[in-house]
């Protein structure tokens, strides 16, 4: 999963250093793509509150719900349909209300991506955006927007698209791989923006989990690592991420424990609800 937060200072520092190590470790090959499980179709439900804040203009409280949906496979592409609802309360003011909700599709092989974001509520945003993108057997992307206003973007060769960053963070984990940079785009903010990505990727873990929606049989024996992604944002060149976003990852894509640090603030994603949904197998 693709969305906000950060660690704070010392995870910036961390992050930094491991951009030194990234050239050494290496992405996961396609073979080691290849060879993780297939992405489970699945429903989260997501609640969120506020776990940390500081200074004057951080919030006072947050109460909030993610939802997120994730069906499809390698053969028939994956679809992703998010609506975040949030109620954030400054220290001075009324409550500030927003909703978002996002849907996309991916090909199977990662060369097409359709994208929807909706907005409403109190949000500085640009409003709705609407596209696709096209990757080229080269790696070259192309982006047509419709929304905010017709517009055609190329970006930079050796994008990815999130579905395919997710496979590539879960290979490298297999793969015993603890830094992996990549380039990500999935049509956010503006529709336009590209993401310098770090991904750090701690030691796999067999702890119980502590929230009951994820205490299932059906992932007891699905492996799982603690990840932390930075998104930094391509066009800048300053050091520090717009945001950092860690959970734990299992290998079938599934997260629990999310952590949204906005830099002022931390927000906690604490899964209430995962129901699994049967899987379609590629036919022969």
């Amino acid at each position: 999963m693709r969305h906000p937060s950060a660690f704070g200072h010392a995870a910036r520092i961390l992050a930094l250093g491991a951009f030194v190590q990234a050239v050494a470790s290496g992405p996961a090959s396609a073979a080691e793509v290849q060879s993780i499980m297939p992405l489970a179709a699945h429903h989260a439900v997501y609640k969120l509150s506020l776990l940390k804040s500081s200074g004057a203009k951080a919030p006072e409280a947050v109460d909030g719900l993610l939802s997120y949906d994730f069906t499809g496979s390698a053969c028939d592409g994956y679809a992703m349909t998010l609506r975040q609802m949030t109620a954030l309360q400054p220290q001075e003011g009324e409550s500030r209300v927003s909703e978002m909700q996002t849907a996309s599709f991916e090909g199977g092989d990662s060369h097409d991506y359709r994208f929807r974001v909706a907005t409403k509520g109190d949000s500085s945003g640009p409003g709705d955006i609407n596209g696709t993108a096209h990757k080229s057997a080269d790696g070259d992307v192309s982006v047509a927007l419709q929304q905010p206003k017709p517009e055609k973007i190329d970006l930079a060769s050796g994008v990815l698209f999130p579905t395919e960053h997710l496979k590539k963070v879960v290979a490298t984990a297999k793969a015993g791989g603890k830094i992996l940079t990549a380039a990500v785009f999935d049509g956010s903010d503006t529709g336009k923006k590209v993401f310098n990505t770090l991904t750090v990727i701690g030691t796999q873990t067999d702890v119980s989990p502590a929230e009951k929606a994820a205490q299932i049989d059906a992932l007891k024996m699905v492996h799982r690592w603690p990840v932390a992604i930075s998104y930094f944002d391509a066009s800048k060149t300053d050091s520090a991420p717009d945001y950092v976003l860690s959970f734990d990852l299992y290998e079938n894509g599934i997260s629990r424990a999310l952590r949204l640090d906005y830099g002022d603030f931390v927000l906690a994603g604490d899964l209430t609800d995962l129901k699994l949904m049967p899987d379609t197998p590629c036919k022969n």
